[in-house]
This record gives C-alpha cells, structure tokens and sequence, in this order.
C-alpha cells in the first residue's frame, strides 16, 4: 500500500467516524444520554491509525465512559468538552505507552477529536436547555394548577361558612337548654367537630388568599426568635440541634405579622417533625439583592421525587392519617404568594430538606 493510500484510508475512517457520531447525536435520547456517549466512545476507536490497540475516554458532566482496557499513564491526545463555554469535561485517545508515544498520533486526528468533543458539547447544551424548559413548564403548570385549586377553595370556602356557623350556633344555643348530660356531651361533640372544620376553612381560605391582611413592616428576626421559643419544647423533646444566623440583626420587611408567625411555624415544625433524634436544623436569613431569604433545612428522610409537584397542594400530606390535614404547606404557599414571595424546596445534603422563601424587600 502507498503512502498516499495509506492517507486516504485514514481520511476515510475519520470522515466516517465524524459521520457516524454526528448520525448517533441527532438520533439521541436525551434521557439514555449515555447509551449516545458510549456508542461514540467505541466510534472514536475505529477511527484511529492503530485502533485494534486505541483506548477511548470520555468524561464530562456526571457521565463517565471508557473503553475497556484505557487506564491512565497512557500515551494519550485530548481535547476539552465545553457547555455554554465552559470546560465541563474532556474525550481523551490513548495507546499503550510501551510502544508508541504521542508522536504517533497524526494531526489530522487531533483535529478529528476536537471536532467529535465539539459535537459532544453541543449535545449537552442542547440536553440543557431542553431539561430547563421542561423545568419551566412543569412549574407553569404547577402554578396554574394551584391558581385554579385556589379559586375553588376560596369558593368551596365562603360556602361552608354559613352551614358551618348555623351548625355552631344552633348547638350552642341547644346546650343552654338541654340538661341530659348524655345528650350535652354529644352536642359538645357537635361543637367541637363544627369548630374543627370552621379552621379548616379558615386554612382554606389562608391558602386561597382570601383572609383580610394587616400588613405594616415587620422586624423579622423578632418574629423567628418568637417562633423558636413556641415550638422550644418540640425542639427539646427530639434533642433537636437548631443553629441560626442572621446577616442582619435589624431585617425588615412589609407583612402581616400573625401570617408571617404562621409561615415561620409550620415550616419549623415540618422540620422538627421529620428530623430523627437528635438532628440538626438550620435556620438562616440574609439580604440577597432585592430579596429578604428565609432557609429552613433538616436532616429527614427529604420529599420523594415522585410528589415533588404536589407538596404544596391542599390535603396532599405524607404524615400517617391523623397527624396532619395536608393544609400546611398549601396554607404557608397561598400566604408568601400574597405577600409577593416565592417558596422552593431542594434536597438537603447528605439529606433532608432545605426550604426557601424569598420576600421582596422595603
């Protein structure tokens, strides 16, 4: 064979090889991304000059993949993988180091793994912007949904009012006139189950944003120091270690301030009461641009990938039936967001929780 043949068969491999890789990319799943990054790892291989001996690394992102015998200390070429313009990994090439060098590589084949590492970077920036507008998505639909859980709460709400209060009020007014006291304990019953359901309401109406609003600026840190001592017992019965900081001991923010108590309390008491013995909780505010951020974090078992979504729905609620009515978090959301706040949650790590609230500031 001649040199020039030699060349041109070189040539035709790497044409083939970017070919290939190009065909793998537009056909990729973007959830078995590493299915994609493997087939080009052993594409890569068949491209090279001496390939029954080359070896293919590509790492980049959390996806690490390598032909079976690459190992480092490898007589090796590399080119960097770069997202959005930032290096996030690397493809490297490698042959054994006891009988070649890097010399041995041809140049062309330099050109040929910066173009594939290009392709690759392209990939993931694609991959990006897909998870992120399905991110976006998601959260439109959340928001719409809990608009629209809102108007019929707050319907559902202003309904069971008046049922609610002619229940109570007629009962009440039985009490007074009946002197069975059989017949006293049930309406005692009736009383306390109509009062019960009357919060409920109320909580309702807290979660659609229909209860009557004091607002006025608040000193914040007063308000959680408040909070910390109502719920000191909690904290001292679960050994619960709490550590605290303040950026800025005169934080201030325009709130109603019984809302504001209730916010900060189930929060704190979510933590508490999903903290194993003896764990710790932070609560952290500070001063982020125009935002006021509250972080409440714990060390439980973390919310469940699979109901991420729904935490904030009414009458959703992981606790054994009994514990909690599932009013809680919908109540604190419908209350940040008529104060023109947002609340998130992220894992914890190692684990837990961590709950954020971002209030607009003064």
């Amino acid at each position: 064979m001649t040199s020039a043949e030699a060349k041109l068969k070189e040539r035709v491999k790497e044409l083939t090889c970017l070919y290939e890789v190009t065909s793998i990319i537009v056909n990729s799943d973007y959830d078995q991304l590493e299915t994609s990054l493997k087939a080009i790892v052993y594409c890569l291989k068949r491209a090279w000059q001496f390939e029954d001996v080359t070896e293919v690394l590509l790492s980049v992102s959390e996806y690490n993949v390598r032909t079976d015998d690459f190992h480092p200390g490898m007589a090796s070429i590399t080119s960097d993988i770069k997202v959005f313009n930032k290096v996030d990994g690397q493809v490297v090439v490698a042959y054994p180091s006891e009988k070649y060098a890097v010399s041995d590589f041809l140049e062309e084949e330099q050109t040929l793994l910066d173009n594939v590492s290009l392709a690759v970077g392209n990939l993931l920036e694609r991959k990006q912007i897909r998870d992120s507008e399905l991110a976006i998505k998601r959260q439109m639909e959340r928001t719409d949904r809990l608009h629209i859980l809102g108007e019929i709460t707050a319907g559902i709400a202003h309904e069971l009012n008046t049922p609610l209060a002619n229940i109570l009020g007629f009962a009440e007014l039985l009490q007074e006139h009946l002197h069975d006291a059989e017949a006293v304990k049930d309406l005692k019953k009736i009383v306390d189950n109509a009062i019960f359901s009357r919060e409920i309401v109320k909580k309702l109406m807290f979660f659609a944003c229909e209860m009557p609003q004091d607002m006025k600026v608040v000193q914040l840190n007063p308000v959680i120091e408040n909070v910390l001592k109502l719920l000191g017992p909690s904290l001292l019965e679960k050994k619960i270690h709490l550590t605290k900081s303040f950026s800025n001991e005169g934080i201030q923010l325009r709130a109603d301030t019984v809302q504001l108590t209730q916010v900060l309390f189930n929060l704190i008491m979510n933590a508490v009461y999903y903290s194993p013995v003896q764990g710790q909780i932070d609560v952290r505010v500070t001063e982020k641009g125009k935002k006021i951020q509250i972080q409440i974090s714990d060390e439980g078992s973390g919310i469940d990938p699979k109901v991420t979504d729904k935490v904030f729905e009414p009458f959703f609620t992981t606790k054994p039936l009994g514990e909690g009515s599932g009013l809680g978090l919908s109540v604190v959301h419908g209350i940040i967001s008529s104060h023109k706040g947002t609340i998130s949650h992220r894992p914890n790590t190692p684990k837990g929780t961590v709950f954020t609230v971002d209030f607009p500031k003064l």
